[in-house]
């Protein structure tokens, strides 16, 4: 982890973040990257919150099951509360390529699964009708009768990842000082002032236009106690808790696994040298309410020991979650040149980057679709009044959504004579056709104009572009503009 001074002068700049964890780091680099002069004020060392306590599941599954958000919200904020998880991993996933980080960042399949203890038809009915509605929005899930690893039903989602927690931020911090943004480390904000907007910290005045508060849990800022307090009363915050035991290479398979009790466990490895790390965390409890807290480690220690046999547990943490009152976060704008962060649940680094993305967004006045959505003052969302893809279709991620979401797997024998479809081959996504007289086609699916996934038009037989309306022909030619040229051939391997 690289190291920062302690702010010792005044200074001024665009932007002050407070935090110096992933929210704080994502939201700083992407404003300095944009040619904003930020501050970063870290009390600590960055990293070392609750950030350093995550057992760094990288996954758009909401703690609040699927067909609950449709239920409370909807069907297309449901779909918009997934996305962003998709939308966050592929910004992590960027950043590690772009910066060359040593972050172990690896994409893998997450599983949704039955309480192995307790698997009743109740539970699996349940899962079925998850991986059915999630299938439905879009996107890459299916139910599966015999989970890897745990052998209880549950639900397969593709294309989700883990990685090193300290390594990406140590990464994302060397980033944010090599796009111009400042961090100060034990400099803890000690005063928020209006007039004129400044943060205080070690007794130093930092004049800025913008301030965001990325501390789990929010700090006042410029707003007032009262309304600072009515933010906490809509989430709750719960202790959270991990045990780590060093097993063999290959012991446990590469993925996450979490099941849907509640409080729930979850698992994931993490590749050390010649081993791999098993963490296994869970016991969740309001913050202060458990009188033994050594009892959750112990139950912990215990159930590893079931999964896998012989596990000897060789680290043992804690950490803090803030879960939302309806499943989802906050944010976004809480007062006049004032962003806070909160409410991530178990989402953490997914949330907190996202956040990141769409404060950055708001600062610089673009258009971000989940602006209304996640906003701190939110009122329940209005069904059926908005068009959740069409409205939002020009935002960047959406030129690349089906390449993390709803690209088909089958194989290849599932298409019909006289029908098209988007398959994934091999890592790519490709146009398949069978002609009428059962010749397969196979074209790269990826616009030529911009990069979007095509469409197949079954009424027109044609290949559409939904982004900008480019057509290509069924042996994939192009039929109209924008794009200039053809469908290409996939490579070989497809």
């Amino acid at each position: 982890m690289p190291r920062f001074p302690a702010l010792s002068t005044p200074d001024h700049a665009d932007v002050v973040v407070v935090g110096g964890g992933v929210t704080g780091l994502t939201t700083a680099y992407l404003l300095a990257r944009d040619g904003r002069r930020v501050v970063v004020l870290e009390r600590g060392r960055c990293g070392d919150a609750e950030t350093g306590h995550t057992t760094a599941h990288l996954t758009m599954v909401t703690d609040r099951r699927l067909c609950a958000l449709v239920r409370d919200v909807g069907r297309p904020h449901a779909q918009a509360a997934w996305d962003a998880g998709l939308a966050a991993i592929a910004q992590i996933e960027e950043l590690v390529a772009t910066h060359r980080m040593d972050a172990a960042f690896e994409r893998v399949d997450g599983y949704l699964h039955a309480p192995r203890s307790a698997v009743t038809e109740e539970v699996v009915a349940h899962l079925r009708h998850d991986a059915e509605l999630a299938a439905d929005l879009g996107f890459d899930v299916t139910f599966e009768p015999d989970v890897p690893f745990v052998h209880v039903p549950g639900i397969r989602v593709c294309h989700q990842a883990r990685i090193n927690p300290r390594a990406y931020v140590a990464g994302l911090a060397a980033a944010v000082a090599e796009a111009g943004g400042v961090i100060f480390e034990e400099s803890a904000a000690e005063e928020f002032l209006s007039a004129p907007r400044c943060v205080m910290a070690n007794g130093c005045a930092i004049t800025c236009e913008h301030v965001v508060l990325a501390t789990h849990t929010p700090l006042a800022g410029l707003q007032s106690d009262l309304a600072a307090a009515h933010l906490q009363t809509k989430q709750a915050l719960y202790s959270t808790y991990a045990v780590a035991a060093r097993v063999a290479r290959g012991t446990v398979p590469d993925g996450l696994w979490w099941d849907t009790s509640d409080p729930y466990l979850y698992l994931r490895i993490q590749p050390d040298g010649d081993t791999d790390l098993v963490i296994l965390g869970g016991q969740d409890h309001k913050t202060g309410q458990t009188e033994d807290t050594r009892r959750c480690f112990e139950a912990l220690t215990h159930e590893l020991s079931s999964l896998v046999p012989g596990a000897a547990v060789e680290s043992r943490w804690s950490g803090q979650v803030v879960e939302p009152a309806d499943g989802l976060p906050y944010i976004g704008a809480s007062s006049e040149g004032q962003f806070v962060a909160t409410g991530f649940a178990g989402n953490g680094l997914t949330f907190g980057t996202l956040a990141g993305m769409m404060i950055s967004d708001q600062i610089a006045g673009r258009l971000n679709p989940w602006t209304d959505l996640f906003a701190p003052g939110r009122m329940v969302p209005r069904r059926a009044l908005w068009d959740y893809i069409s409205e939002n279709k020009d935002y960047p991620y959406y030129r690349v959504r089906d390449f993390f979401a709803g690209v088909d797997t089958r194989d290849l024998r599932a298409v019909a004579r006289g029908e098209g479809a988007v398959m994934k081959r091999h890592g790519q996504p490709v146009a398949v056709l069978r002609t009428a007289q059962g010749t397969l086609q196979v074209r790269s699916a990826v616009c030529t104009h911009m990069g979007c996934l095509v469409q197949w038009n079954v009424a027109e037989q044609t290949w559409d572009c939904p982004c900008h309306g480019s057509r290509f022909t069924a042996d994939g030619e192009v039929m109209s503009g924008p794009a200039g040229a053809p469908l290409r051939p996939p490579n070989r391997q497809a």
